[in-house]
């Protein structure tokens, strides 16, 4: 895809500038910074990488190096203590602590971007990378003062090309309205070839792998249509709950959080049309043609395909759980939900009459995202008359975390004189054959923007598409804010197995 995706064989990205906007925020600290130690590890970037974190509070560039570090050794102890490898190597993170700087700003004052532009000038290098790891609210802000600026300008050097980029996290916009007026904004100060939309799920080696799998490997593609294919279940499932993002999550809810940008990349990876070669265009226009196909329900389809969950209390190995309701800055008679299941059909040749189902919530019985591809039973009559006219049918499960790997269910005889069947499981974890570095998920996704590769980023039509396809359900859910509660540590309402039933069919056991 694009580049080769062969670490080994990877070229060092090239000397790049990269801003953090947000330095001192949870992302940056959690995983942007160890993405980058890892990377350095890798040996996929250089001495010429240079890291200036950009935020309103004043700290010197040792003390915000400083600072980095220690929480990455704090984060990392736990599996130290368990008998894992030093988290940093001092003599590499040296090296890249003496190219960490730090600019004082606030993104509304232009000031601050004269200042970008001067900390350009003396890295050596003109390529920038501006990361908006920033509250939504800033996106457009930044977007537009780096375009007057002129930061966004790309050209010549001493006869070398420079390129400058930006990265945004989602949320995407709150709705189709938002998510349009988002991405005119952007598009008024840079090209879209310059914006690189991150959905860190997609730098998970699992969901990479669905499309060596299905194009590299004839067997799936051809059976890969509804001629077999009787429905496909999405799930991404979170034993935590909201946490510290109460007041986020009570504007945000499950739905906007996890279903237009990561559920819909991992269905686009699933349907999607062949693309005519690997690279960035292709494979992101065939993306938004499977989302673009789907099926816009009317009010009372939207309903009927859907359910809003919220967890209530419960107790868990001898400890209460609290609540939705009962967490930090969340309303006591909030309506938002923790869970959603939905059905979507996708209207297209490979795809009609094929349903999909998707679910995600939070403070579930696991931690678990994955694809469970279901397909339609084989003709049973010459097991006339015995238990195997009944037999499950055969799964395809692709599971992406916690545990990468991809698993095929199908049915075997079970030693001794009568025909009873059981399930049998062929197929491999990434563990088991290959060595797993540890990773944040951001690691292909940040060296792949240095490299100039936008194939696993999305486009402005592939976010629009998205948030077309979950409106109705938006609006909907406006009219009937009702939700179904589910006990923390149960998965989901009893109404997400009935969406289901009704269609005779039921959801794979997670886990």
């Amino acid at each position: 895809m694009g580049s080769s995706r062969s670490k080994q064989k990877a070229k060092v990205a090239p000397s790049t500038t990269l801003f953090l906007f947000g330095a001192h925020g949870d992302l940056v600290k959690r995983l942007l910074m160890p993405a980058l130690y890892n990377l350095t590890r890798d040996g996929l970037i250089g001495d010429d990488l240079h890291i200036v974190g950009v935020d309103h509070n004043a700290i010197s560039d040792a003390d915000f190096a400083r600072k980095l570090e220690d929480f990455i050794r704090q984060e990392a102890a736990g599996k130290v203590a368990e008998g894992g490898k030093e988290p940093l190597d001092p003599a590499l993170w040296g090296g890249l602590a003496k190219r960490i700087t730090y600019i004082q700003g606030d993104f509304l004052d232009d000031s601050t971007y004269a200042d970008i532009a001067t900390k350009i000038e003396s890295t050596g290098t003109r390529n920038a990378v501006f990361y908006m790891a920033t509250a939504p609210r800033f996106f457009s802000e930044v977007a537009k003062r780096l375009g007057s600026s002129g930061l966004m300008v790309e050209g010549e050097d001493e006869g070398q090309e420079y390129f400058r980029r930006v990265v945004i996290e989602k949320p995407f916009g709150h709705d189709l309205p938002s998510a349009v007026a988002l991405n005119t904004c952007l598009l008024k100060v840079m090209s879209e070839k310059q914006i690189y939309r991150i959905d860190h799920y997609l730098g998970k080696e699992t969901v990479q792998n669905i499309l060596v799998s299905r194009f590299s490997n004839g067997l799936f593609e051809s059976f890969w249509n509804n001629h077999y294919i009787d429905h496909v279940q999405i799930t991404a499932a979170e034993t935590v709950g909201v946490e510290t993002r109460g007041s986020f999550y009570e504007t945000t809810g499950a739905l906007r959080d996890m279903v237009p940008n990561h559920l819909f990349q991992l269905l686009a990876m699933v349907a999607m049309e062949p693309p005519a070669a690997f690279g960035a265009d292709a494979v992101r226009g065939e993306k938004a043609k499977v989302i673009g196909a789907i099926r816009p329900w009317s009010e009372m389809e939207a309903l009927a395909n859907s359910v809003r969950g919220q967890y209530a209390e419960n107790t868990l190995g001898g400890k209460s759980v609290a609540g939705y309701r009962e967490e930090d800055r969340v309303a006591p008679d909030s309506t938002t939900e923790t869970y959603v299941a939905l059905k979507v059909m996708v209207d297209n040749w490979r795809w009609v009459g094929v349903p999909f189902y998707l679910r995600t919530g939070k403070r579930m019985s696991v931690r678990d995202t994955e694809i469970a591809i279901y397909f339609k039973p084989a003709p049973y009559a010459q097991f006339r008359d015995t238990d195997v006219d009944h037999v499950a049918p055969n799964f395809l499960r692709i599971q992406i975390q916690p545990d990468e790997g991809m698993w095929f269910d199908l049915q075997a005889k079970k030693p001794g004189p009568t025909l009873d069947t059981q399930s049998i499981e062929l197929g491999f974890a990434y563990k088991d054959f290959f060595e797993m570095q540890p990773s944040t998920g951001y690691e292909t996704l940040i060296y792949d923007c240095m490299a100039g590769d936008q194939t696993l980023f999305q486009r402005a039509d592939n976010i629009e598409n998205g948030w077309r396809a979950v409106q109705p359900f938006i609006d909907a859910w406006a009219k009937h804010p009702s939700v179904e509660m589910y006990k923390a540590g149960e998965d989901g309402p009893a109404a997400a197995n009935e969406l289901l039933a009704l269609d005779g069919r039921r959801w794979q056991q997670l886990g």
